[in-house]
């Protein structure tokens, strides 16, 4: 048997995001209420007088574990309408996956061409075309503290776009976001403000068509390479993104 690697974060409110979601829970006795005037009987009908659980959510697409669709980055992506998560092919999103290891990294480094390419030689491994590359810094582990949208290193515009011509399609880091940390971003733009700072790795996709995910987890018990990466996003129609249960899957 295949041993089976759970690369994906809980949508739970516990996990410190600063983007806004909520979860109330169904108890199986409100499920009788529901479910009674559902059908057309009384709660005292059902067993114990309990019903079916259920959970509702007031979510963002971008929650949790996700894939990022062209879509997310602009509304063009060479030169073409971007497709949105339910236009893309299945086929990019059950592959080979390589991990490159930038634990070692501060948050906010911004990880270079040369940092892929030397990480790369390093594990004696060559990209080939649908590999899914996912960038480990283990800010998954600091998931759970106030700052976890910053303790990331992200992936410089450059990089990204030199992922994308390795015939990258799908690439993924186990930070809050792919770029570096937001308020790192901003700090550097009002310093200097300049185009090519704010969401720079993202906006890559108005040239090049990618994506991305975001929120990865336990990276760390993968090895470099040799197993295959499954990371299916929801179909929601005209999405931004969709929420995906990313498995690695060792044989």
């Amino acid at each position: 048997m295949p041993k089976i690697v759970d690369l994906s974060v809980a949508i739970e409110e516990e996990l410190k995001d600063p983007l806004p979601f909520s979860i109330r829970y169904e108890t199986h006795e409100e499920g009788a209420e529901f479910g009674a005037k559902l059908v057309g009987v009384t709660p005292e009908d059902f067993p114990e007088r309990k019903g079916l659980a259920g959970e509702f959510l007031t979510i963002t697409s971008h929650a949790g574990t996700h894939v990022d669709a062209p879509w997310h980055y602009w509304p063009t992506s060479e030169g073409k309408p971007s497709r949105t998560v339910d236009e893309l092919p299945l086929e990019w999103f059950f592959n080979d996956g390589v991990v490159l290891d930038f634990s070692d990294k501060p948050a906010g480094y911004a990880i270079t061409v040369g940092d892929l390419q030397e990480k790369l030689q390093e594990i004696d491994y060559h990209l080939k075309p649908f590999d899914i590359v996912m960038i480990r810094c283990d800010a998954d582990k600091k998931r759970y503290e106030l700052n976890y949208s910053e303790v990331h290193a992200g992936v410089s515009a450059e990089a990204t776009l030199w992922l994308i011509e390795q015939g990258i399609k799908v690439m993924g880091t186990d930070g809050w976001g792919w770029d570096t940390p937001l308020s790192i971003q901003a700090n550097d733009y009002k310093q200097n403000p300049r185009s090519g700072v704010l969401w720079a790795a993202h906006f890559v996709g108005k040239e090049k068509e990618y994506c991305q995910i975001e929120k990865l987890a336990n990276l760390k018990q993968l090895p470099n390479f040799g197993f295959k990466v499954s990371v299916f996003p929801v179909k929601i129609k005209g999405g931004s993104a969709g929420w995906t249960r990313a498995v690695a899957i060792i044989d």
